[in-house]
């Protein structure tokens, strides 16, 4: 009896398995980045943050569950966050420190609706700051598209922001205004505070890795801003400097457009509306390439 050669037995297994594909080879040219175009930079990150969206889902479940764990009150700061702010701006009123002209309904429900929408700007916009710093360890260890994190940011923040759009629903309610049917075009009408929030947001994220003092200025910046935006009182100003320029601030558009829909089911102006979602839009594409390209240099300085 002879014995089975092991060489030939290799083989012929070798043989009957099946042909297996080559590994997909990936080659890393300096600034690489720089040599694709507009549209097909655009069309790279969105293909990346779809093929991320399982780490986005589990990110976001991780950390947004671990905001509240170590809380006594957990959801509840949710509701009484805006309520502290109610009192206050009702206290300011009721002492004739403020005079927010004729808003149209109770001025609770007014300062209610419209914080809650400056607040859904700012928050598109330190989802888009803390892009890199919320996730800094794991960018600097893992290689995985990391413009998914704005997107993991963002639906942190929009959760919070659902939960705390149905408390306003609730105390709109109590104070007899009943939102249109049109609440249901909110999604569409605040697309461009994302854009603007966001866009803003990523050029302050890149900036501020190497001037820690231009992400603080822009957020005093930001807190100036809401004071020239008709969140807290009328659109009809008496003074022609201040009405002109809550005419050429383009939240005022998009904040008051959001708030208007919820209770008239309205744009607050169809034409400055659009014209500011179009510009929002641009800053956003231009400002998501410029992360896109200027990403690695951005994390080696965090280093």
């Amino acid at each position: 009896m002879t014995l089975p050669d092991p060489l030939k037995e290799n083989a012929r297994a070798m043989a009957t398995q099946p042909e297996r594909a080559a590994p997909e080879l990936t080659v890393y040219r300096p600034n690489q980045r720089h040599e694709l175009g507009l549209v097909r930079t655009w069309a790279v990150m969105a293909a990346n943050v779809w093929h991320a969206r399982g780490l986005v889902w589990q990110l976001f479940k991780r950390d947004f569950l671990a905001c509240y764990k170590k809380s006594f009150i957990g959801l509840a700061w949710l509701l009484l966050t805006p309520l502290v702010a109610i009192v206050a701006w009702v206290f300011l009123q009721q002492t004739g420190l403020l005079q927010p002209g004729d808003v149209g309904i109770p001025y609770p429900a007014y300062v209610l609706i419209g914080s809650t929408m400056w607040g859904l700007f700012m928050g598109f916009y330190k989802s888009a700051t803390e892009t890199l710093t919320s996730g800094q360890m794991i960018v600097m260890q893992v290689n995985f598209p990391h413009e998914a994190l704005l997107f993991k940011q963002t639906a942190e923040h929009l959760a919070n922001f659902l939960i705390a759009l149905l408390l306003n629903i609730v105390v709109l309610l109590a104070f007899g205004v009943v939102p249109s049917p049109g609440i249901v075009l909110l999604p569409l009408v605040a697309l461009p505070l994302f854009f603007l929030g966001a866009g803003i947001g990523l050029i302050v994220s890149m900036f501020s890795i190497v001037a820690v003092d231009l992400s603080r200025a822009a957020g005093l910046a930001m807190g100036l801003l809401m004071y020239l935006t008709p969140v807290i009182y009328s659109d009809k100003i008496a003074q022609p400097l201040v009405a002109r320029i809550v005419k050429w601030n383009p939240l005022t558009y998009l904040v008051c457009s959001c708030r208007d829909v919820i209770l008239y089911g309205r744009l607050y102006d169809a034409a400055g509306y659009a014209v500011c979602a179009a510009l929002a839009l641009l800053l956003f594409l231009v400002s998501w390439r410029l992360f896109y390209v200027g990403e690695h240099k951005i994390i080696e300085r965090m280093l």
